[in-house]
Order: C-alpha cells, then structure tokens, then sequence
C-alpha cells in the first residue's frame, strides 16, 4: 500500500520542449489576446526590421518581440523612457524558456498620446504660417496699459502684480480673469484676451462713441493696453493643455498688440509659446519683460538733463567766442586794410617772378630747338632717301618683264584683253604672245 501511494504521488517527468508548448498553451487560453501599459526599455532594431525591447514597470517587466509586418505600421519611432500601450499574445519563447510578449500594435500611453496630438496641430498650424517669425512684434519700450490673462486666485498672478508694482507702479495693469485649467479654459481664456483687444488702440478705433445705444455698445473705458501678459505657473502636460487649444492659438494670432506668453516652467513649452510674440520662462520673468525698472528710466532722465546742459552751455561758450572776434575785427578796420594790402604786394610780387621764370624757360626750349633742327632735317632727309631706295627695289621687283625672262609669255587677244584660261579662246582665234625680246603672232589650232 505504501509502495502504490509513492507512485502515484510522483511527479510526472517532461521533456524540456514539451513543458515550453505546454506553458505556452496555458498561457495563451488564460491571457491572450492582452493589453498592457509600460516604459520600454533597452529598444533596439535588428537588420532584418525586427524589434526587440522589454516593457517595465515598478515591480517587474516582460521582454517583448514585434516582427517586421507589426513594426512597419508604427506611426512614431518608439524610445527608452516612453509610455506605452501594446497589444498582442503572451508566450514563451522555447528555445530559451523565456516568457516573451509578441506585440502585435503599439501607441503612446497619457502623455505620449498627447504629445503625438501636440506635435500634430503644431506642424497644422505652423504650415498655415500662424508661427512665422516674420509675425513677430517688438515689445513697446514704455507701454501706456498692461493686460494680464490669467486666473484670479493663481500664483502666477500674484507673481506679476508684484513684479510690476516693484518695476513700475505708474502703469496700469488690468486683468481679464479666466481659467487656466480645465476643459471649459480654452474658451473662456480667449473670451479674456477679446476682452482685452478693445482696449487696444485698434480696438478703441473700431467700437463706436458711447452715444443712445451705449447700454448694449458702450465705448471701451480704462487705460490703453499696449501689451498683453498671458501667463500660469507650471504643471504636467495635462495641466497645461488648455493653451494647447487651437481656436486660443488663433485669437492669440489675431491681438493688435505684443503677446508675451509665460505659461509654466522653462522647460515647458505650449502652441501659445510659439504664437506670441515673445516667449518667456517664466510669468515673473514675462512681467520683467514689459516693465523696464523706473529708476532706469529716471536715470536716463537725469542724464539726458546732464547731457542738455553741457550741450547748452557748450554752445554758448561757441557763440561767445565768435561773439568776441566779430567784435574785434570791427574795432579795427586799418589792420585787416594793411593785412589785405601785404597779400596784395605778396601776390604781385609771386606773379612777376613766375612771369620771369616762365618766359627764361619759354627762351631756353626756342634755343634748344635752333641748336637740334639742322639735325633733325638731315635726320629727316636721310631717312627718306633710305624709303625711297627701298620703294625703288620693291617696285623693280615687280617688273613683269622679270617674270618673261624666265620663259614665261603674257598672252592677249587682238582686242589687248589677257588671255588667262583655255575658255577665253576658241579655235582659230588670233591671238599675241609677248615674250622678254619681242612679241609673236598666233593662231589657236586646237584646245586641250
């Protein structure tokens, strides 16, 4: 009886290759198909198109496949550190003994999801030209009017209103509340930056003078607004979605004045960051942009005064010192008749000297050339003899009767015309041969 009890308590025996297919088999009838959420880790992309990576969390991670056929329907290039989402069938990799995931899709998880719809209004709005830099506005040097878009009880709000109040208490700022998170956010923040855009100089020109119907259009009160401040403190991708809201990035296109945008931490960056005009790190550092500290300009005041003051004075001294030598030159008129005389017999003197010299050196070429022309004309007629010595030769050299004491003959017609082809004569036909001693008598008997 023992001894059948410890052969049926025994443990079966498998071989290595059949207990991997039957792991696979119970796990593919308990989990698959399945969805999981991880951070990929150790990506890579074999030659043959394959990937290979493990999906991690916490408190553990699986090694993941993803074949060619899987890999080539990916929309966006998968990176260590990413959040993601992958489908497929959970197995074991027999020749190893692995537990291996053989993922059959894969998308960005949370943020990753977002991002990918970032960066896609992003490029839509940027081929529309809403980011051209050619767009972008200078910030107004002293701005008559500040606007500040954001929320009432924010951080950021408190951080600008003290930023410039300590910068510069003598302009106004007026707020147009409105969330900063949320879903309701985008709309109401672009109600507040409209809101804003009638107190701009544009804005004024175009709403009508309060007259009967000011109760439904009443004109625009308050200061003029010549730069807008849209800001909020930093959070994750989530909590600052709202500036990534396509119709906000159209109505920040479409202020009449400078939009600085400070919305988060420096790191964080927003489609409302690339529209405006300026973008900040910070909101206190959006609120330093605008407001130029007033003990800058007031000392920039004071040395303009400085630099007005020398300046006046130093064009008094000039018309003082003119003033002096007018008036010595009228207190005496004798010595500017002597200094005027002086130059007078000074310049007299100059012209006859030059008068002197020019007439020696006028004597002196027409004796030079007395003494070289004799010279010159035996020169002359010496080199026209030898010219026509030489046109003498080259014109014996043409004689033709040169040529007709080498046996040639000069033949002509009986009219006197020269015969100089067979073609100009027939047979029968007289013609006169001169040669070097004489002239003969011909007549043409035949033509070869």
């Amino acid at each position: 009886m023992a001894e059948i009890n410890q052969a049926e308590s025994a443990p079966r025996i498998w071989q290595v290759g059949a207990l991997c297919r039957a792991v696979a088999d119970a796990l593919d009838a308990r989990f698959n198909p399945l969805a999981v959420r991880g951070e990929i880790s150790g990506f890579s992309r074999a030659t043959s198109g394959h990937c290979y990576f493990s999906i991690k969390d916490e408190t553990g991670q699986i090694r993941c496949a993803m074949f060619r056929r899987a890999a080539s329907l990916l929309d966006f290039s998968p990176r260590d550190g990413e959040m993601v989402e992958l489908r497929g069938r959970l197995g074991v990799y027999e020749p190893r003994g692995d537990l291996q995931l053989i993922v059959e899709s894969m998308s960005r998880a949370g943020a990753g999801a977002l991002f990918e719809q970032f960066l896609k209004l992003k490029a839509k709005l940027e081929a529309q030209g809403l980011f051209d830099p050619a767009h972008k506005r200078p910030l107004p040097i002293m701005p008559r009017g500040i606007g500040v878009v954001t929320s009432r009880g924010a951080a950021a709000l408190h951080d600008v209103v003290t930023t410039l109040q300590r910068r510069v208490p003598h302009i106004p700022v007026l707020l147009a509340p409105a969330s900063v998170q949320g879903s309701n956010a985008p709309q109401e923040l672009a109600a507040a930056l409209s809101s804003l855009y009638l107190l701009t100089q544009d804005g004024r020109d175009q709403r009508p003078v309060a007259s009967r119907d000011s109760a439904t259009h009443p004109a625009p009160a308050g200061p003029v607004i010549d730069v807008i401040l849209l800001v909020r403190g930093g959070g994750s991708m989530e909590d600052l979605w709202a500036f990534n809201d396509e119709q906000l990035v159209r109505t920040l296109a479409q202020s009449p004045v400078p939009v600085v945008c400070g919305v988060g931490h420096e790191t964080d960056f927003t489609l409302a960051d690339f529209v405006a005009d300026v973008r900040a790190p910070t909101p206190t550092a959006a609120a330093e942009l605008v407001a130029q500290p007033r003990e800058a300009w007031l000392g920039a005041l004071d040395a303009l005064a400085r630099r007005l003051q020398d300046a006046a004075y130093r064009r008094l001294d000039q018309h003082n010192q003119q003033l002096d030598l007018t008036a010595s030159r009228l207190g005496r008129p004798s010595a500017r008749v002597g200094q005027q005389r002086l130059r007078l017999a000074a310049t007299a003197q100059r012209l006859q000297f030059l008068s002197e010299q020019l007439l020696r050196q006028r004597r002196q070429s027409v004796q030079q050339m007395q003494a070289s022309l004799p010279q010159a004309v035996q020169r002359g007629l010496s080199r026209s003899a030898e010219r026509l010595q030489r046109a003498e030769l080259q014109l014996g050299l043409l004689d033709p009767s040169l040529v007709l004491q080498r046996g040639y003959a000069w033949l002509t017609n009986t009219q006197g015309g020269t015969i100089t082809g067979v073609g100009q004569t027939g047979v029968g036909q007289a013609l006169r041969a001169t040669l070097a001693d004489g002239e003969l008598d011909l007549t043409v008997t035949a033509l070869s």
